[in-house]
């Protein structure tokens, strides 16, 4: 009984982590984003290169946050997560949207698999992947229109 408590307190714990990372993400605080990762994270991101680190990863927020004109939209559907141990991994479906510096507006959904371990008490991430589907008919466009 008392591992299923615990299990559940992690689940509620990185389910915390998760709100409060949208919320950083919301209001473009770089330092509170970051503060959800460990110093190592390895990501698998949209914006290239194919695998982003540490400070790169970091330096790509700075760059995405400053061609958004005011909050973020981030909605996060589906959530699920796993616990085991010292580790865990959540999966989502997550809508990003706002307006662009540019003059247009972003509105498309992403799925993110993220993967957390424990250290000191504390879930981190330690691996995020988020990636949109592209059609397989030749063209290699992503397939940014589809919703769920």
């Amino acid at each position: 009984m008392a591992h299923d408590t615990s299990k559940v307190s992690d689940e509620a714990q990185i389910r915390e982590r998760i709100d409060t990372w949208a919320k950083a993400l919301r209001a473009k605080d770089v330092d509170g984003v970051m503060s959800h990762y460990t110093p190592d994270i390895l990501t698998f991101d949209l914006a290239p290169p194919l695998q982003h680190s540490g400070q790169a990863y970091r330096q790509g927020f700075e760059e995405w946050f400053r061609t958004f004109r005011g909050p973020i939209g981030i909605e996060i559907r589906d959530l699920d997560i796993t616990v085991g141990g010292d580790v865990a991994f959540s999966h989502s479906l997550n809508r990003i949207s706002g307006a662009r510096t540019s003059g247009e507006n972003t509105n498309v959904w992403v799925r993110a698999t993220v993967c957390f371990r424990k250290t000191n008490g504390k879930w981190m991430a330690t691996h995020e992947h988020v990636s949109v589907p592209f059609y397989m008919d030749g063209s290699v466009r992503a397939a940014v229109d589809l919703t769920p």
